[in-house]
């Protein structure tokens, strides 16, 4: 059983040193995608044991997370597990993933910050809150799942099961492809509980997403736009309305 842990950063010179010493202890084949960052984090790298994807510029999380898959396939991992580089996805964690992973019943295990908030270190923005939570209910309702936690990155990902996937998201809206394209598949999906962490209420989208009005109809718009690509492998349930909800 291989196991790949993948990294998107962006401009994360404040974190990047002591999560990657952290990562390591815990897994050795890590991947860092580096998303065009114009700080000193590229400079920091060569420090670490770490394999490097350098994008010339900034292209999005999604496209950082859909070049660790690429990645993982070409390079014969079984398994790719992605995690952020905010201190926000504690490394400590990676263990119970490959305990779920080594159970092998699912195809892709979700970390959910919100199975288990006894132990949580601050809370995220309301806004960021209220729309995790609408646009989780939504994405319940549309495909018969029971996710907690739609947008948690802290994710394992079964690297055959990802060859069945057409991803093409490379911003923040991938979860909505990535959890309509699992329904598509057949995909099992599980969670597991993450250890809520929010050190920073005050870190940016970028751009028109840090609105939260045009960020929630940024995500419905993606979700729906993708019910109505895979219609054809999906339940009724999930095409109600859908057209409605995708122009541009």
């Amino acid at each position: 059983m291989r196991i790949l842990v993948a990294i998107p950063v962006y401009n994360e010179e404040k974190y990047v040193d002591s999560v990657l010493e952290r990562v390591l202890q815990f897994a050795p084949d890590v991947l860092v995608i580096d998303d065009g960052s114009t700080d000193s984090t590229p400079c920091m790298l060569p420090k670490h044991r770490v394999e490097v994807i350098r994008h010339a510029e900034n292209r999005g999380y999604g496209r950082s997370l859909g070049d660790a898959f690429r990645w993982a396939d070409a390079f014969g991992f079984d398994w790719v597990i992605t995690m952020d580089c905010d201190e926000q996805h504690e490394p400590a964690a990676i263990p119970r993933f490959v305990e779920a992973i080594e159970s092998n019943k699912a195809d892709i295990i979700s970390g959910s910050r919100y199975l288990n908030l006894d132990d949580a270190s601050g809370s995220p923005p309301e806004d960021r809150r209220a729309i995790n939570r609408q646009i989780t209910s939504e994405i319940n309702e549309r495909l018969g799942l029971s996710l907690t936690d739609a947008f948690c990155g802290f994710k394992a990902h079964r690297t055959a099961s990802l060859r069945k996937l057409e991803i093409t998201e490379t911003g923040y809206a991938f979860p909505m492809q990535l959890w309509v394209q699992c329904v598509a598949a057949g995909l099992r999906i599980s969670e597991i509980p993450v250890r809520l962490i929010y050190n920073d209420p005050t870190r940016s989208f970028g751009g028109p997403l840090d609105d939260a009005e045009q960020r929630i109809a940024h995500y419905r718009q993606a979700l729906h736009c993708e019910l109505e690509r895979c219609a054809d492998r999906l339940p009724a349930s999930a095409l109600v309305d859908v057209a409605a909800g995708c122009r541009g």
